[in-house]
Parts: C-alpha cells; structure tokens; sequence
C-alpha cells in the first residue's frame, strides 16, 4: 500500500491538493483539498450592494466574467428589476460571456490539460519548414545543450512515459499549441469589444450594461467571432477527437459520481440556450432544478456551521478543526453528490431532449466507436467541452445580428433598503452560485458557490467523497512514482485552484517528487 500526495496540481487555477491511498495498483481512498483560505464573503460584509460585481470579479483572474455576471443576476434579483432587463442589455452580457467561454475552454484544452497528452519535446526531431514548432524545436535544444531542464518551463518538469500521439498527429498538435495563443487573444479582444476590458470587465452592471451597441462594434465583434468559429471547426474539435482516438481507453476512467447539475446558461427570451436541470445520465429522465435544495456541508471543511442552504451559509474559518482537510466546503443537492461542468450542461440537456445538443453528441460520439454514454468520463469531459464551445460561437453569430443600436441597454433604477436574492449562472467550469442578503443598504451576508466547491468538495457528513475523488477510486495506477493517470483525471475537471507531487509510503517516506 502507498500514499500518492499531488501538492500540488500544476497546469489549473490555484492551490490543488489530491492525495490518494493505492493499493494493489489501484486507489482505494481519495482526498481532495484545497489549500487556500481567501474569505471573499468576508471582504464583502458590510459593503455598498452595487460593490459586489467588481468585487467579487476578483474572486479569479480566468473566470472574472462569470462571476460578474452571477453578481449582477443577484443583485436585479434582490433589487427586484430581474424581468426588466433591455433586450440589448441580456444580447450583450450573452456575447461578453460567450467570448469568455470561447477563451477559456481553448486556454484549458491547449495550455494546461493538453499537455498530459502532447509531447512538445519531440519536436527535437522535427525536420519540417513550421517557423512556430522550428522555434520550440530551437528552444528545446538550447535548453539540452545547456543541460538544464528547468529552461523548459512550461514543458519541463512533467512525467514521462505515456505519449502516444503519432509524430506527425503530435506535430500538428504543437503547432495548434501555438496557433491558441492567438486564439486566447482574439478570444479576450472579442470579449472586451463590448466589456470594455478583459479580465474584471467594467460593462456588467445591474440592470444591464454600460456598453452601447453600435454598427462599428457589431462589425468588429462579428469578425473577430467568424475567425475563432474557424479555429473551432477546423482545429480545436479535430484536435481533440485525434486525442480522443489514441487515447479511447480514457472513455473508461474517471466517470465519477454520475449525478449532473446544471442552472443553464444564456437568456434568451423565453428561457436559458441550455436549460437547468438535474439528471443521473442521458438515458434517463432528467428533472428541474430547485434552488432550495442545494445545501453546503462543511463536516470536512475547515469551517464551523451547520448544513445550511448558501443564501444563510456562514464562512467562519477554523484551521484547526479536527479531521477537517479542505478549505472548499461540500455543496450537495438533495443530499447527493452532483459534478458540474461542460460534462453536466450537455448531459442534463441532451437528457431534456436538446435537439442541437444531441446532434452533436451523437455524432461525434459515433465517429469515436462510443455510445453517449462514454461521455461520462475524463476524455468525455474533453470532448463536451469542446462541443459546447462550437453550440455556444454559433448561437453568438445570432445574438450579435439581434443588437438594436440606438435602444436602451440598461434599467435605471433606485436601490432598496433590504433585499435578498441569488444569482445563478454557469462558469466554464459549472454552476455558480451568489446569494445576497441587504440590511440598511449594506451587505449582511454574501455568499458564493462556485464549480470547483462542487467538483473538488470533499467528504460530506455521510462520508460521501466528492466527484474529483469519486473519479480517481478505483483507477489503476501503473506506476507510483509516475502517477500520470490521475493528473489527466483531475485536470479533466479543469479545477480553478495549483500544486507538485509528492509520492509517499505510509510511513511517511518519500520516494520521488515531481512537478506535474
């Protein structure tokens, strides 16, 4: 029996703990724990309502959008102007986070879990006339011939020995590497064509936004959206079914909990683009989402309350709590473990019979030799999140044509005394929540459940492990000292908080160390 410490998990958002108990090649106990206490609801108490947005877009340099805009949705909500939102002002704030999604589900797949696929060190035998891969190939050498590794960063430190991507497939994908760093940036400049600036935008406000349409912005948005329409059809989604295809044994690791959770994702008259809901998998009947049922359990947290419903949540730290191991709270639906994320959106939708969702998750699916359920897994988590960046840039080549230059883009109106509302929205990485509670014009109380409180939590009050923990019980590790099999599982969950490994026996002794 070994313990695996991963401290922490590199190439995500922030400060990551997974540690795991192996026994007899396989995980048998799995901890998930974050290591960071920040206390935004803290920061928040007694503040001007209106603060809230520009606050909390600070929770997160990557996701500043999406938590801008589950603040502003709080706010219309607790100052009751929710239904009189100008039709300009809900296009826009579905552009400005459409672009962030765009964005960052290329960031994600390129720049940080890609790598546990790709070897950009095999470039060293690259003979082609590429200027972009010559360049690394004459970066990766300066570094040999200087015989220090760390020159590499990012490429170096990593584990070793399972690349299987063909040379010329891997190529390709090194190219695309680089290609996505342009794509990041057009990416950010579409988002900031109505959001002023990327990250923390300025444009999201109650009531609406800041930003007037015009025919030069609608022009300059529509360009820049075409070109990554592009990418995604031509690169990212052929991409990640070349992945897909060699690496097809990843449709079998790492499902997890198998409970999805969604809140829906862009306004649109009438109702979300995907919808809320729960669901336990694609075939069978999916079912609506009540707010009230959501709880937080903090029995494993490094907090005291009692299982409380986030709009009473308390964030009162305790360092010291015994068998505590994790400063992310345990949010549980109904009780149960759910996992958010591309995964859940297109699983709670393809369950309520989505006709565009289903198409594509057919198809691809098909293409692959999987049936829709493989989806349910650490390559399937890649595969959705790629097919729900193409659904979301088609549905934006829309919306822009819908904006009124000339109409209002905002509600004007007069803030109450007290309040209280919720502001549910999903981040790239899953659902997020805020909740607000207003007293003399102040802040009371604050709180946020964001996508990785749900995916990293860890056990609840019932001992039930959370989803990153429930993916990696039972996997198969083929080398404890190159645990690579459960990085790929976690970074699947693209988590937003960062750490090296640490690979231990139970007694303590340390028998290697990596950064991965």
């Amino acid at each position: 029996m070994a313990k695996i410490k991963i401290d922490p998990v590199t190439r995500i958002e922030g400060h990551l703990k997974v540690e795991t108990v192996v026994e007899g090649g396989k995980v048998v106990e799995a901890k998930s724990s974050g290591m960071l206490f920040r206390g935004f609801e803290l920061i928040l108490k007694d503040r001007d309502p209106r603060d809230a947005v520009q606050i909390t877009e600070r929770i997160c340099g990557v996701c500043s959008v999406a938590h801008g805009m589950a603040s502003v949705l709080c706010l219309d909500n607790a100052f009751g102007i929710a239904d009189k939102i100008p039709d300009n002002g809900r296009i826009i704030r579905n552009l400005i986070c459409g672009a962030h999604y765009i964005h960052d589900h290329i960031l994600h797949f390129y720049h940080l879990a890609g790598l546990d696929f790709v070897d950009v060190t095999k470039l060293s035998e690259y003979e082609g006339k590429d200027p972009s891969l010559n360049s690394i190939k004459d970066f990766i050498k300066r570094a040999v011939d200087a015989g220090d590794n760390s020159l590499l960063a990012p490429f170096y430190p990593r584990y070793e020995g399972d690349y299987r991507l063909p040379q010329k497939v891997n190529e390709q994908a090194c190219a695309h590497y680089v290609q996505a760093f342009d794509a990041r940036r057009l990416g950010h400049e579409l988002a900031s064509v109505f959001s002023g600036m990327v990250p923390h935008p300025r444009a999201l406000i109650p009531g609406g936004v800041t930003s007037v349409p015009t025919t030069d912005r609608i022009a300059n948005f529509f360009w820049r959206l075409n070109k990554l329409r592009e990418f995604i059809d031509n690169v990212y989604i052929p991409d990640v079914c070349a992945v897909a295809q060699v690496y097809s044994d990843y449709f079998h690791i790492g499902k997890g909990c198998g409970n999805y959770l969604s809140y829906g994702i862009f306004d649109l008259k009438g109702g979300r683009l995907l919808k809320p809901g729960v669901t336990s998998g694609l075939d069978l009947a999916h079912r609506s989402l009540d707010p009230k049922m959501i709880t937080e359990d903090v029995s494993r947290s490094w907090y005291e309350a009692p299982i409380l419903h986030p709009s009473r949540g308390r964030t009162e730290p305790n360092p010291y709590k015994p068998d505590a191991y994790s400063w992310i709270k345990a949010p549980r639906y109904d009780g149960k473990v759910y996992e958010v994320g591309p995964l859940a959106r297109l699983m709670v939708s393809y369950a309520q019979g989505n006709p565009e969702v289903k198409r594509l998750v057919d198809s691809y699916s098909g293409d692959l030799g999987i049936n829709a359920g493989g989806l349910a897994s650490t390559m399937g988590r890649h595969l959705t999140r790629a097919l729900e960046t193409k659904i979301i840039a088609d549905n934006m080549a829309k919306w822009i044509l819908e904006l009124n230059p000339g109409e209002p883009v905002y509600y004007d109106f007069d803030p109450p005394e007290k309040g209280s509302g919720a502001g549910l929205w999903e981040a790239p990485r899953g659902a997020l929540g805020h909740w607000i509670e207003i007293k003399d014009h102040k802040i009371k109380n604050y709180q946020c459940v964001v996508p990785t409180t749900w995916n990293a939590s860890p056990r609840d009050s019932q001992e039930h492990p959370g989803p990153i923990e429930q993916a990696l019980i039972g996997i198969k590790v083929k080398d404890e000292e190159n645990p690579f099999e459960l990085v790929r599982i976690v970074r699947s969950f693209d988590p937003c908080i960062a750490c090296a490994v640490h690979v231990l026996k139970p007694k303590g002794r340390e028998v290697g160390r990596w950064l991965i």
